[in-house]
């Protein structure tokens, strides 16, 4: 620097990544307001509440984007106070081209034995009443302080989005983030959360849900061992259980799942490097 240049201040640094395609996040300003705005997405055929951080200078909206997601013209509504409907904050999905595999495998790994898929069936109606969780954000919280840590060191296996086709049968795209690690490596809350779930089930094996706050959820499967219970309040870095092989995988990793208004979204978004 010359002697009369001054240090010009690093540019804030918020979370997540804004990055509008299936699968990702968009930050929606909604302007001043003394209260926190009430918004909503439309998933299906239903209203789902939207994380909505900042203060009473400029509130803004985080909003996950399914990968089921249309592309082109979308939005949120943002809901007026006193009965006074409700107002629209448009935004664009674009594409993404996400990658697939085509592997073939025998067929008992594909098809369900009629007792798994009915417990599957059960499973699945259970996970669907925790992922509708909602409890309010705390007031003041910003959107740096939603940069999220690794719930455990270790390569990355699997990326998010790839859709696996067994014997010609497309399955559901990955909707987390894989990490290798040695079974009995120590696995850690990504954020400040409370224990909304904790179970063993057929495909996810051992499981702990985290409730964040405003809609926005994190899941780790395959655990080795569960170190948490329902209710516990955990701090960011904070011991949840051990990496493991539970559940239907080919050997010990980490599935790590974020979840932001009943969208799993890319839990890369939520990360520094």
């Amino acid at each position: 620097l010359g002697r009369d240049a001054k240090p010009q201040p690093a540019a804030p640094t918020v979370w997540p990544h804004a990055l509008a395609v299936p699968g990702g996040v968009v930050r929606l300003s909604l302007g001043p307001t003394a209260t926190r705005p009430v918004a909503q997405a439309r998933q299906g055929d239903a209203d789902v509440p939207v994380l909505v951080v900042g203060d009473a200078i400029e509130w803004t909206a985080v909003v996950g984007i399914p990968l089921a997601a249309a592309l082109g013209d979308a939005h949120i509504n943002v809901l007026l106070p006193e009965g006074g409907g409700a107002l629209q904050v448009a935004y664009t999905v674009a594409p993404k081209q996400y990658k697939e595999q085509h592997l073939k495998v025998s067929p008992r790994t594909v098809d369900l034995s009629p007792q798994d898929q009915a417990r599957f069936e059960r499973e699945r109606d259970h996970q669907a009443q925790v992922m509708a969780t909602f409890t309010e954000q705390p007031a003041g919280v910003a959107l740096a302080s939603l940069r999220m840590r690794v719930p455990v060191p270790g390569r990355r296996s699997s990326s998010f989005g790839l859709r696996r086709v067994f014997n010609g049968q497309p399955r559901n795209p990955h909707s987390g983030m894989d990490i290798a690690a040695p079974t009995g490596t120590p696995v850690v809350a990504p954020l400040p959360g409370r224990v909304i779930d904790v179970g063993d089930y057929f495909f996810n094996g051992h499981t702990v849900w985290l409730d964040h706050g405003g809609g926005l959820l994190t899941m780790v499967c395959h655990l080795s061992r569960i170190d948490v219970q329902v209710g516990d309040a955990l701090r960011t870095g904070q011991p949840l259980g051990a990496v493991g092989a539970t559940g239907r995988v080919t050997g010990p990793h980490l599935h790590w799942g974020v979840m932001l208004n009943r969208a799993m979204v890319d839990p890369a978004l939520f990360l520094a490097e």
